[in-house]
């Protein structure tokens, strides 16, 4: 099939180089020049897990091209996928004006039936509008689909998620986008991974339900975690009973800093405003902002009580808002940071890969390209972000090098018990 996707960030990167791999012609299309050229010349923007050899591979096979000539590429595809941002307005709405955008554009140029597919996270009723604006911008009447079809990708597990997704959701009132939309999704379904048909509202309100759903999971351990600590109980051993349970289970059950990035915080508080707009009540995803919100200061409290935070040296190791991504949209680490230097202490700080992104972010930090050096001669290290490579460094040379052995583990990756044998002052989250 021929397929235009809109949008080179995460969703539309991903997406666009995963449908190339299944053997599709893919235009990638984008309003950033440069962007497109370093693309079109080979080199990824953004960083993720498995994604540059399938790049790679269907950028030199053909099947995967970038442009910004939106009227060539609306008027080349059979289905174009909106796969732009959305962030977070003044009024903590969507804001969806990429997606008007878009739609305008298409309206004038599409020379054809189409299937329009939202892809991108929108608010409910987001695709009523799509086919309104595309109709009020055509020459004459040409016949469209609008289609809802949200994302799971997870990144730092975008390639995984792509190719085994543990479902298609698909919102759709007619039957002609459905089967299109069945033929493009066919080799990466199956009877337990299946493609689901729903209505369109149904389908943009399961993206959002999705996230917050997930999003109140780590709220919800992160206020209990107080609890724990206050009581002498370990949040750990908590979740690990929570988790038996398998009306429960245990994903997204672990004690840390709170939720960041590109989805979650945007999207809770999209989908509040969506309720208010409604005239629903939103207080239990008020809360969950609100706590997610207050957990960032966790760590930078618990520092204040073991050391004088004024003219201090402190490590920090981990920017990226999870492992295995370059993102530092609303990572943890940039409030923490930033508290850090409003109290008067210098930042040391080291990230296996979201060290360039945090450059672009951050002043007056120290960036450093192994943990080791980081923290020489710190007075005190804050682990925020559960990189692999944290859990197996050498902690007696940690110790050596530290000028004092504090540290503040705000992802539980170490044992409290080894690590208090060891000589460390060391501070966790939910853990006595």
């Amino acid at each position: 099939m021929k397929l235009t996707i809109v949008g080179t960030g995460y969703v539309g990167l991903v997406s666009g180089t995963g449908f190339a791999n299944l053997g599709n012609d893919v235009i990638c299309l984008d309003i950033d020049q440069a962007k497109v050229d370093r693309l079109a010349g080979g080199e990824l923007t953004i960083y993720e897990p498995g994604l540059d050899e399938l790049f790679q591979r269907n950028l030199k096979g053909g099947r995967l091209t970038f442009t910004t000539d939106a009227a060539a590429a609306i008027k080349a595809s059979d289905i174009i996928f909106l796969c732009v941002g959305t962030p977070t307005n003044e009024r903590q709405e969507a804001d969806l004006t990429a997606v008007r955008a878009v739609a305008e554009s298409i309206g004038r140029h599409m020379n054809g039936y189409k299937v329009v597919v939202n892809k991108s996270t929108v608010p409910v009723g987001t695709a009523s509008m799509v086919r309104d604006i595309i109709r009020e911008n055509q020459g004459e009447p040409i016949p469209f689909d609008v289609v809802s079809n949200p994302e799971f990708l997870r990144e730092g597990a975008a390639v995984k998620d792509f190719e085994n997704p543990d479902r298609v959701v698909v919102g759709t009132d007619c039957k002609k986008a459905e089967e299109a939309m069945t033929s493009l999704y066919r080799s990466v379904t199956r009877t337990d991974r299946p493609i689901m048909f729903t209505d369109i509202k149904s389908a943009e309100i399961i993206k959002y339900a999705a996230n917050a759903m997930l999003a109140t999971r780590i709220s919800f351990m992160n206020q209990l975690s107080h609890l724990c600590e206050k009581t002498g109980a370990d949040i750990k051993a908590v979740a690990k009973g929570l988790g038996l349970d398998r009306r429960i289970g245990s994903r997204f059950l672990y004690a840390g800093l709170g939720y960041g990035g590109s989805c979650f915080p945007k999207d809770v508080k999209a989908l509040i405003a969506t309720l208010k707009e409604h005239g629903c009540a939103a207080d239990l995803f008020e809360a969950v902002h609100r706590i997610n919100a207050a957990q960032r200061n966790v760590v930078v409290d618990k520092l204040a009580s073991v050391i004088e935070v004024k003219g201090s040296t402190v490590a920090v190791w981990g920017l990226s808002f999870k492992p295995k991504t370059d993102d530092i949209r609303e990572a943890p680490a940039m409030a923490i940071i930033d508290r850090l230097q409003q109290m008067g202490a210098r930042v040391h700080a080291f990230d296996p890969v979201a060290m360039d992104n945090a450059r672009a972010e951050l002043e007056d930090v120290a960036f450093f390209e192994d943990p080791y050096k980081a923290i020489r001669d710190c007075d005190a290290l804050i682990v925020v972000t559960e990189w692999d490579e944290f859990r197996h460094l050498d902690m007696r040379a940690v110790k050596a090098l530290l000028k004092a052995p504090v540290v503040i583990d705000g992802r539980n990756i170490y044992d409290p018990t080894e690590m208090r044998a060891l000589g460390f002052t060391y501070l966790c989250i939910g853990r006595s």
